[in-house]
C-alpha cells in the first residue's frame, strides 16, 4: 500500500523506515545536525512551503530520502494503521 505524505507525495509503506514530530525531535542538536547535512547532502524533499510538522525516513533502491512532511506524525501513523487493519 502507499501512504499520502503531503502534496503530491505518496510512497509506498515498505519503504518508510520512520516518522517522527519535528517539534520533539528538533530539540536534539544531534537530531538538527542530522536535517542539516542531510539536506546539505540533497537527501531531503520538502513536500510544501508550509512549516513541516514531521519528517519521514525512507529508503528506496539503497538511497535515503527524508520527506519534510506538513502534516502531523498523529496523522500520518494512523494512515498507516488503516493499511494494516
Amino acid at each position: 500500500m502507499y501512504i499520502h505524505l503531503g502534496g503530491n507525495v505518496v510512497v509506498p509503506d515498505k519503504d518508510i523506515i520512520a516518522i517522527f514530530d519535528i517539534s520533539v525531535v528538533t530539540t536534539s542538536d544531534a537530531t538538527v545536525q542530522f536535517l542539516k547535512i542531510s539536506e546539505e547532502e540533497g537527501f531531503v524533499v520538502r513536500i510544501s512551503d508550509e512549516k513541516p510538522k514531521s519528517f519521514i525516513i525512507t529508503e528506496r533502491d539503497k538511497k535515503s530520502i527524508i520527506y519534510m512532511s506538513p502534516i502531523s506524525t498523529f496523522t500520518l501513523i494512523k494512515r498507516t494503521q488503516k493499511i494494516e487493519e
